[in-house]
């Protein structure tokens, strides 16, 4: 019997943004961060944010561990909303100023044209950091929409580019 082979219509979805993103532990105490972050996380994409389309879990790999998600955005907006708000805006503050052991990644397809891909505390590299050459995530690499689009979001970042640089040689 042949196969039932279909596709989707994606002409009412014209901004649609899909992003895989993961954690993966690489220390001991990243397991509890991994952990720890995993009910507030989940809990906010069961109340489904505006713009959500679909979330779904993904295990990359057991050894280390190495968790995330595929989700359908319907457009940047509502992603870079969402990622600023509670309690996605105070995991990530506290995230950037220590890892706990765990290194954490995203890339992102724009149906309009583009791809973003972000990484922290990512060694050994991953997705498109082990073909691709690795930049510092600085001016306009600093956020998706600059990395992107060229342009600063219209919602202030969770951690500024100076606040976030300030102490780096200390």
């Amino acid at each position: 019997m042949r196969v039932n082979r279909t596709t989707v219509d994606l002409s009412g979805y014209p901004d649609l943004v899909v992003i895989y993103l993961g954690m993966r532990v690489r220390r001991p105490r990243g397991m509890v961060r991994l952990l720890g972050l995993g009910p507030k996380l989940y809990r906010s994409h069961r109340d489904r944010p505006e713009g959500l389309l679909l979330h779904e879990d993904v295990v990359w790999g057991l050894f280390p561990p190495h968790w995330g998600a595929r989700q359908y955005w319907r457009d940047l907006d509502s992603l870079e909303r969402w990622t600023r708000s509670e309690p996605h805006r105070d995991w990530w503050a506290k995230f950037l100023k220590d890892s706990g052991g765990t290194g954490f990644w995203h890339e992102a397809y724009f149906a309009r044209g583009g791809i973003d891909a972000m990484y922290d505390d990512m060694a050994p590299a991953t997705g498109m950091a082990r073909f691709a050459p690795v930049i510092a995530s600085r001016g306009p690499m600093f956020s998706t929409r600059g990395r992107v689009y060229g342009e600063n979001a219209e919602v202030a970042p969770v951690i500024t580019e100076n606040t976030y640089y300030r102490n780096e040689s200390e």
